[in-house]
């Protein structure tokens, strides 16, 4: 495994442990900062994997 993919992993643990979640609500309706807060741990998921 790469440094980078466990770098993604371990952010990824954080970000499950520490930040609301936001898939259970409307994507759309969301404030802009809950938007980049979604699009930011969409990203770190899409890294990870």
């Amino acid at each position: 495994m790469t440094l980078k993919k466990r770098l993604f992993r371990l952010l990824a643990s954080f970000n499950k442990a520490v930040l609301p979640k936001q898939w259970d609500r409307d994507l759309l309706r969301l404030s802009k900062p809950r938007q980049a807060l979604a699009g930011y741990r969409y990203w770190v998921t899409k890294n990870a994997l």
